[in-house]
Order: C-alpha cells, then structure tokens, then sequence
C-alpha cells in the first residue's frame, strides 16, 4: 500500500508541475473540462458520452508522455542530436495522432446529434 501512496504523490507533484508550466496540458485540461457538457449533450448514449471523453483523456496522455520525452532528451543534451531530434519529432507526432483521434471521435459525434442517426 505504501508503494501506491508515494505512486500517486509522485504522479500528483507531475500533475502540478505540468499544470502550471505546461501550456499544451492547461489547454487540454480546459478542453477536457468543457467536454464533459457538451459531451453530455452531443453523444447519444453513456457509451458514447464514455468515447467523447476517454478521447480527450487519451490525448492528454500522450501530451504527458510526450513532455516526459522532452524533458528526459533535455536532461541528456540540449545540443542538437540527430537521435534526441528524432524522439521529440516521434513524441510531438503521437500528440498530433491522437489530436486527429479526437477530432473524428468528436466529429462524428457532431453528424450523428446532426442527422439523428448513428453514422
């Protein structure tokens, strides 16, 4: 039990620090935070209110990970480094994916509360 307690302060002090300094993560926080209304009010079922939000909720992840990426990469060199170069570019795409991910989740949700009918 004590290894989940200082489990979850670790990742609390990560909480903090990225919602401070962070300004990708304090804007998927906001989104995250606005989808749960429009969420409720665009998805047809709990299933797909679940959908709408485990997107977002995906999407902040990768952002996490990517951050962790970043600062793992600065932690090594700050010079340039064809390797480091190619870690940031993976981390900065897999947020891109995932943003892509939320924005057809959300977008077909958009047609189906639209049309009436699930797409």
């Amino acid at each position: 039990m004590d290894r989940l307690v200082r489990a979850f302060k670790n990742s609390m002090r990560a909480f903090v620090r990225l919602s401070r300094s962070e300004t990708a993560f304090q804007q998927e926080l906001a989104l995250f935070v606005v989808a749960f209304p429009v969420g409720w009010w665009l998805a047809g079922s709990w299933s797909g209110y679940g959908i709408l939000l485990a997107s977002i909720l995906f999407l902040i992840v990768v952002e996490v990970l990517n951050t962790g990426i970043e600062a793992a990469c600065n932690a090594v060199s700050r010079e340039f480094d064809i390797d480091i170069q190619l870690a940031k570019d993976c981390g900065s795409l897999a947020v891109l994916l995932a943003m892509v991910l939320v924005a057809a989740v959300w977008g077909f949700a958009a047609v189906e509360a639209w049309r009436g009918v699930p797409v």
